[in-house]
């Protein structure tokens, strides 16, 4: 039998690969650091102390200190005692994590109830209100006191009665257990567990025998891995829309600086025509008249 201390966090749903959800219950598993092995011998029954959450050294008194100092271990917040026969191989020093259970295993889960105060009959053990008549004069009493004649001086012991209700030790049988996660200190346990958010629970090897075939938990979902994976193919499709985006203004950018070239060089080959017009006038009237052709004078006279 294997046992560890945790903390109940709260409930959430888990996805397998194949879509099948988990309705579970994280527990926060700390390393559980062995602090004294308890043996028959010296003790008279067979245990280790294990201590959970470590805690201020300002905090611990000195018989605390000692204790501690004595195991070479930090101080912690709780010390609790787990029994079992796989549990007499630790040794001071050691930490128990959650790789004790794995995905699959069958557990009992130990934690204290809500504490519900005072609580009547109806509340507290289920029975059935009076009528809500006025005039019954009955409706949410705790019932008949007679014992049947046997001694009507006395009640019964074993009378369901008023009383504080809740803040109790429970113990819920043959949960499954979902995931165990060592790297992030968490066991995933299927169902409800009992006690308040931040109890404190004990994780322990299922009591009765488990007959018929095992349940085999469908391979979850890694949702950290999907995350990650969704980011990286979103980033990758903002940096081609990035790089879309900046091939089409280079290109503009090249179209327009194109455009303002020939735009240029046409205005420079207007001008240079126009130029060229107006100096062609100019050049003609420059240019010296050509000499008239002088008459040969007729011969004989």
């Amino acid at each position: 039998m294997k046992e560890i201390i945790g903390r109940k966090m709260g409930m959430t749903e888990v996805f397998a690969k194949d879509g099948k959800m988990y309705a579970v219950t994280v527990i926060e598993v700390l390393p559980n650091v062995v602090t004294q092995v308890k043996s028959v011998e010296t003790d008279g029954y067979a245990a280790v102390q294990i201590g959970f959450e470590e805690k201020k050294e300002s905090k611990v008194n000195s018989a605390e200190r000692g204790h501690f100092k004595k195991a070479g271990v930090p101080a912690t917040k709780v010390l609790a005692e787990l029994k079992g026969d796989e549990m007499a191989a630790y040794k001071v020093g050691d930490k128990i994590t959650a790789d004790i259970f794995k995905a699959g295993d069958i557990v009992d889960v130990i934690g204290t109830t809500k504490g519900r105060g005072y609580a009547g009959t109806i509340k507290r053990w289920g029975h059935k209100i009076g009528p809500k008549g006025h005039g019954s004069g009955y409706h949410r009493g705790q019932g008949s006191f007679a014992n049947n004649g046997r001694n009507n001086a006395r009640v019964i012991p074993g009378k369901l009665m008023s009383g504080h209700h809740g803040n109790k030790s429970a113990t819920i049988l043959n949960q499954l257990v979902v995931e165990a996660n060592a790297e992030k200190n968490y066991i995933l346990v299927r169902g409800s567990v009992p006690g308040a958010k931040k109890s404190l629970v004990t994780i322990r090897s299922a009591v009765k025998v488990q007959l018929g075939q095992a349940e085999k938990v469908h391979e979850l979902q890694d949702i950290a891995a999907a995350e990650k994976a969704a980011a990286e193919a979103k980033a990758a499709e903002e940096a081609r829309i990035a790089a879309e985006k900046a091939a089409a203004e280079e290109a503009k950018k090249a179209e327009e600086a194109a455009k303002l070239a020939a735009e240029e060089a046409a205005k420079k080959a207007a001008e240079e025509a126009k130029a060229a017009e107006q100096a062609a006038p100019a050049q003609q009237e420059a240019a010296p008249a050509p000499e008239a052709p002088v008459a040969e004078e007729k011969k004989g006279e």
